[in-house]
């Protein structure tokens, strides 16, 4: 099978293996002549960004690169890069890397052209109006893992650094003018980092499609990611050079960021706190929860899920779905507990607090309260 596409939903993406080479044409393409290469600390260094950075110096658009990003990114690098854009003069941003250097260097494209403090712009009822929509500078998104799906979406997720919750930032052109997807990029992800971004992908399709928002396109997306989670996670995880595999589950990334504006749940709900708070791997953090939230959900969820097993090839309904999720958890590394990363007891009431007002907490089919909060942490902790 051919993996390659040039596809215009939801924006333009330019998808296939080798097609980072395409970098300079697609900033000239976006309008920017002076791009901003935004990754994080841990890629700054690393092989894959020097070729990259490259590929932009070749094409005369020089090798700016920041890379002050935390794990869960902070309005306080926020701070920095947007004055690193200022200080240079650039006007467009390469958002290069996982979810953290995506998210950032997205926000700082949008903030970048703002006089307001970015919790002003939090995805509340229609604050995104306050921006000023022509200060926002173009955006090329390039995904090295696959698993959050920053690179088509419309919002950043910036953790303030005084109170430790994590906060959605949105605005529509917050979505990338062109997105590079290149598999290649993502065969020297280590085995736990293609686990946890890729029980990311999932969750994100799971959530989306046990919603009870009515939003049938995110649904038929939703169910689809989920298919090619279950058919290629476990064999990039095997074989993290199968790059058939890895191109599924980069498809499957942003298939879960698409379906997503369908809402999300609990899983989210309760995984923001505990990254917040213990600044654990966010992918990893929902994979733990899923199976607790699955059966909180159960009873308003039981028969979707149990057409999603029969379209996924599982046997057993609700219950062979559930079995599933946990085997392939075991399977991939991921600890049964969130202790097993460091969460403790201690703070359950207040991440309970956190996870009740957590934008997610909307979209979980049954209501999320603060004791079914506190409960979900004791069962995952």
């Amino acid at each position: 099978m051919n993996l390659v596409g040039n596809w215009s939903y939801p924006t333009a993406i330019r998808f296939g293996a080798g097609r980072i080479k395409e970098l300079g044409d697609a900033c000239k393409a976006a309008g920017i002549s002076n791009p901003l290469f935004v990754t994080d600390r841990g890629l700054a260094s690393l092989p894959v960004t020097a070729t990259a950075l490259d590929i932009l110096d070749a094409a005369g658009l020089g090798r700016a690169l920041f890379s002050e990003v935390d794990p869960n990114p902070n309005e306080k690098n926020l701070a920095a890069g947007v004055a690193a854009f200022k200080a240079g003069g650039h006007d467009g941003v390469v958002a290069f890397g996982g979810g953290s250097g995506l998210d950032l260097g997205k926000a700082v494209a949008f903030m970048a052209g703002q006089t307001r403090p970015v919790w002003d712009f939090e995805d509340v009822d229609d604050w995104w109006t306050r921006a000023n929509a022509d200060a926002i500078a173009p955006i090329i998104a390039v995904p090295t893992t696959a698993g959050t799906g920053s690179e088509v979406g419309r919002a950043s997720v910036i953790t303030n650094s005084e109170t430790h919750v994590k906060k959605i930032i949105f605005h529509p052109k917050f979505l990338p003018t062109i997105v590079i997807a290149d598999p290649e990029l993502t065969v020297g992800m280590p085995k736990a980092i293609t686990a946890g971004t890729g029980m990311d992908a999932f969750a994100h399709c799971l959530e989306a499609f046990s919603s009870p928002i009515y939003h049938p396109m995110s649904q038929g997306i939703a169910l689809e990611g989920m298919r090619l989670v279950k058919e290629n996670l476990s064999r990039a995880f095997a074989d993290g050079t199968d790059l058939e595999a890895r191109a599924h589950m980069m498809s499957a990334a942003a298939m879960g960021a698409v379906a997503f504006q369908k809402g999300l749940g609990a899983v989210h709900a309760l995984s923001h706190p505990v990254g917040a708070v213990y600044n654990t791997h966010h992918g990893t953090t929902n994979a733990v929860v899923i199976p607790p939230v699955l059966r909180f959900n159960r009873p308003a969820i039981e028969d979707r899920i149990a057409q999603a097993a029969a379209y996924l090839g599982i046997a057993g309904g609700f219950d062979g779905f559930y079995d599933y999720v946990v085997a392939l958890n075991a399977e991939l590394g991921i600890p049964d507990r969130l202790a097993a990363l460091g969460v403790g007891t201690d703070r359950i009431d207040e991440m309970a607090a956190m996870a009740i007002e957590d934008p997610s907490a909307g979209g979980n089919p049954v209501e999320l309260t603060l004791d079914a909060a506190r409960d979900l942490f004791k069962a995952s902790i």
